[in-house]
């Protein structure tokens, strides 16, 4: 395992490479390597579809689809490779060290409570955090890309997402929010925009998530995956036609892939009393990369349960390591970073998940996952259609 690209190959130098062309300041990360070849010099329309869950892998796999066809380079996602950090990255332009968001559960000091950020709610339950707390803007303290390009913004989401607190805090004050029921109304949603922008230069950011949701659910070897990527190669074979001879570029990446994972390679903590007598806090992060709080004192208990109880399928690091090893990028630092990452990291080896259970939750059922830092997980395409 090894710390995602932050020098060039990497969704954060996506990132700004399109903040550049669309003129925003320079952030904390390069551009692409100029070898890559993203070429958007006359683009009046910069479109943006981020597939969740389309690792490279997966396309690797599908050599005949459209989007193989325009597949230009491999980028590396953030760590940890989940859609919480990355799609961040691709709102704010930071990588996570920049940003903060480390993962789908984090400890955040500011309200004292493991939370779920992108529900934005405690994780236990399925609740949002009301009115007597601070928003999602406060917390993250890092305004959107969006509102740093010299041109129109435009984030297309599903309907349900696009008032979301997170959504909110991420896309801005100046863009404009579209939602969609279906892909087919995504497809329509964009192709209007793109074709409808009367010489304005504009930003499109369209987001589709049901390929994670699928590959979650069945497996990313599943028949159902199968399917509905044969649905989304349509529906960008029907755009790419659709934009063909105007002025705008298609560039279609992922937050992340996935691998999976089977009842006997999950652990849980609750299996492991000794272990979770160490912890100050429930695992935060995730189940392919757990942040552990650790009780003053047990330092060594834990380290030497993971090494020689867990240390053939796990991984273990210091937080204070990996920040300094450069796996959540390049400084400046978010100033709660440190406190959302916890003193531990356990990264079990591909294919495994470490878990723990709150009261009232459901027993883990994921069959394929994400959030560590295998090359399927981390590895993503970055494909752009020809104008």
């Amino acid at each position: 395992m090894r710390p995602p690209s932050y020098e060039g190959r990497g969704i954060t130098n996506l990132m700004a490479h399109l903040g550049a062309a669309l003129g925003a300041p320079a952030g904390p990360c390069p551009g692409l390597d100029p070898e890559v070849g993203l070429e958007l010099d006359g683009a009046e329309t910069v479109i943006l579809w981020v597939i969740d869950g389309l690792g490279a892998e997966f396309l690797a796999q599908r050599p005949g689809s459209a989007l193989a066809e325009d597949w230009l380079a491999t980028l590396d996602s953030v760590f940890p490779a989940t859609t919480s950090a990355a799609i961040t990255t691709f709102m704010t332009g930071q990588p996570p060290r920049g940003h903060g968001v480390t993962g789908w559960n984090m400890y955040v000091h500011e309200l004292g409570a493991v939370t779920a950020w992108l529900p934005f709610g405690p994780r236990a339950g399925r609740l949002q955090w009301g009115d007597g707390v601070p928003g999602a803007e406060a917390l993250l303290q890092r305004d959107s890309l969006l509102d740093r390009l010299a041109a129109e913004a435009h984030v297309v989401q599903p309907q349900w997402l696009i008032d979301t607190p997170y959504t909110r805090a991420t896309a801005g004050e100046r863009a404009r929010r579209h939602g969609y029921e279906d892909l087919a109304g995504l497809v329509e949603r964009v192709r209007a925009l793109a074709t409808e922008g009367g010489g304005r230069r504009r930003f499109v950011y369209a987001y589709w998530p049901d390929l994670d949701a699928l590959c979650h659910q069945h497996g990313v070897a599943s028949a159902p995956a199968a399917e509905h990527f044969a649905a989304l190669d349509a529906a960008y074979r029907r755009l790419r036609e659709a934009l063909r001879g105007t002025a705008a570029r298609l560039v279609v990446t992922a937050d992340h892939g996935l691998v999976d994972t089977a009842p006997g390679r999950t652990m849980y903590l609750e299996d492991h009393p000794e272990l979770a007598e160490t912890l100050a806090l429930p695992l935060c992060g995730e189940p392919r990369a757990a942040y552990c709080y650790l009780r003053p004192g047990a330092e060594a208990a834990f380290d030497a349960y993971i090494r020689e109880r867990l240390g053939e399928v796990c991984e273990l690091h210091t937080a204070q390591g990996l920040v300094e090893a450069g796996w959540f990028g390049p400084a400046p630092e978010h100033p709660q970073l440190r406190r959302r990452i916890g003193d531990r990291v356990v990264l079990p080896a591909a294919g495994w998940v470490l878990k723990d259970r709150l009261q009232g939750e459901e027993p883990f059922r994921q069959v394929g996952v994400h959030g560590g830092a295998s090359p399927a997980e981390q590895r993503v395409p970055l494909i752009a259609a020809a104008a």
